[in-house]
């Protein structure tokens, strides 16, 4: 068989080490997961209910469309529902958006160092990706803007970005908008938006009006804690939209995770103490960084990318046989690992687990 020549070099992508698989290989019975940037509360109460009472709907297809969660979700966003498209997860749009527009030969523009499926996906369309250096982990928008040519189809912008955690602030992404050709699209993924206190940081819903080209991701895997059901978004011009919902698969969603997303949506004041909680526990990991003397990025998502000043994926390797799962192999930064916000006594086992390590490798505050 001959597959599409592209493809065949192409990395399978790594997710986090699964909680169940970490402990038959280490014969381990106790294991914390903070590498895959999960919620660790879980689902709001509502969202359960929601999934128990949908059981009795197995037998059914799914509403394809997601009628009810497009119309509840439009009105929360204050937008129409021929403005919103959901798939899979939001990687599942960011498929499309490449299915539905990359050409052999286009090209797009990303960060060197951000979420790997917009390249992966590009590269399987055959598209070229221009990456640009990160500056400080933040995304270089002049240096972006240095490489859109007329072929440039699509840019793609991770805010906060992942893995860094750094933000784009509101007034660089409008100058960088108002710069951008009217023809080039640009993907604003915020799926960690919901966890972001800083006051400077754009809402992308808000800049659909102004910027037709624009498309923002978002996810219900995150601060609503429904990544096992599979459900992202995506909001732009009811054009946009259009062209994506062309290539979708009829049943992209689940009856589960439209049900469950509807309750989850309904639930803002479970959003807002996962926010809470999520700041408290950034304040809490960064001042334990400063005590053993590691250099961390600015957090603005629900994970810290910190330096353990000794290969990253050594660190891993040790905590893993610690019982503590995080994520390294970081390309451009190799002596870093990124760490999930836990919970105060998930966070306070990490940095035990770490204290230990660095001192077994000689790392000294």
């Amino acid at each position: 068989m001959n597959p599409k020549p592209n493809i065949v070099d192409l990395p399978v992508y790594k997710p986090g080490k699964p909680i169940e698989e970490v402990k038959k290989e280490l014969g381990l019975d106790e294991v914390i997961k903070l590498a895959s940037n999960e919620n660790p509360y879980g689902a709001s109460p509502s969202a359960k209910a929601a999934i128990v009472a949908e059981l009795e709907n197995l037998s059914l297809y799914p509403d394809g469309a997601a009628a009810e969660l497009t119309s509840a979700l439009a009105s929360h966003l204050g937008v129409k529902s021929e403005n919103i498209i959901f798939g899979c997860g939001s990687d599942e749009i960011i498929a499309l958006i490449t299915r539905a527009f990359f050409l052999p030969g286009d090209e797009t523009i990303m960060a060197d160092q951000t979420f790997s499926v917009y390249k992966s996906n590009a590269d399987i369309e055959s598209a070229v990706s221009i990456e640009v250096p990160l500056v400080e982990g933040t995304h270089d928008l002049d240096g972006m803007l240095a490489q859109i040519t007329e072929r440039t189809k699509v840019i793609w912008i991770c805010n906060p970005n992942n893995p860094t955690g750094t933000i784009v602030p509101e007034q660089a992404l409008i100058t960088f908008l108002d710069s951008v050709p009217a023809n080039v699209m640009v993907v604003l993924d915020e799926a960690y938006c919901e966890y972001v206190t800083d006051l400077t940081y754009s809402d992308g819903i808000e800049l659909l009006e102004r910027y037709p080209n624009l498309v923002v991701l978002r996810t219900f895997s995150k601060i609503y804690g429904l990544a096992a059901l599979r459900i992202g978004y995506g909001v732009a011009s009811p054009q946009i939209i259009t062209l994506i919902n062309q290539v979708r698969e009829p049943f992209n969603t689940s009856r589960l995770a439209q049900a469950a997303a509807l309750a989850a949506l309904k639930d803002q004041a479970y959003v807002q103490e996962c926010r809470r909680l999520n700041s408290t526990g950034i304040v809490q990991l960064q001042d334990e960084f400063k005590r053993l003397g590691l250099k961390s990025f600015p957090a603005h998502g629900n994970f810290i990318m910190v330096d353990v000043r000794k290969p990253g994926t050594e660190v891993f390797d040790a905590l893993l046989r610690k019982g503590v799962i995080v994520r390294a192999g970081h390309r451009l930064y190799p002596t870093y690992i990124r760490v999930t916000v836990g919970s105060a006594e998930q966070n306070r086992a990490f940095v035990a687990a770490l204290e230990q390590t660095l001192a077994e490798q000689g790392v000294k505050a």
